[in-house]
């Protein structure tokens, strides 16, 4: 199976940032399901989820949010709750990864709500976020944020950015900003 680097947005053959976001929906979806099954590898698909989770999330903010508003400020309101919901979904994988996999009942009971998060999150920005970049940004845009959205994306992944430390210090900074209830 190839790393994680190399799944979602890392295997998609297009520069759309647009087009990237979504492959790595379909990833967060495809890694979901994989720790539903008690009878996979749910620690390495747990530290997978949480990398790619991460490094999404950061890449997203930190290259695609900011340009967004710029071409398209009317929406302004609905990128900055995309970024609240990161936070309520890095809360919710830290709450996952604090759990013992052993405990069956705990486990799953942590992940159905990071999934109901997730899945929350997906369809929204994909409903108001992503439909309004295609309609606002051009091509050449998406495709200029999309190489700076793997890069980052690539560059965190390398740095193994969801480890529970570092969850740990997202979901504090969050709660430092109020972005967390």
């Amino acid at each position: 199976m190839p790393s994680i680097v190399d799944r979602g947005a890392g295997a998609a053959h297009t520069e759309d940032v647009v087009e990237l976001i979504l492959a790595d929906h379909r990833q967060f979806e495809e890694l979901l399901r994989a720790l539903r099954n008690r009878e996979a590898d749910r620690d390495q698909h747990l530290a997978d989820l949480a990398d790619l989770l991460v490094a999404h999330a950061e890449a997203e903010e930190d290259e695609v949010y900011p340009e967004l508003e710029r071409e398209a400020p009317e929406d302004a309101e609905e990128i900055a709750h995309g970024a609240e919901e990161h936070a309520d979904g890095h809360a919710a994988l830290l709450a996952l990864q604090r759990c013992d996999s052993a405990d069956v009942d705990a486990f799953e009971e942590a992940l159905e709500e990071l999934s109901e998060t997730l899945t929350h999150h997906l369809d929204e920005e994909e409903r108001d976020v992503l439909n309004a970049a295609r309609e606002e940004v051009d091509l050449a845009d998406r495709e200029a944020l999309g190489r700076a959205f793997l890069s980052r994306r690539a560059e965190l992944l390398e740095q193994r950015c969801g480890r529970r430390e570092r969850v740990e210090e997202l979901v504090a900074q969050a709660e430092r900003e109020g972005l967390l209830d």
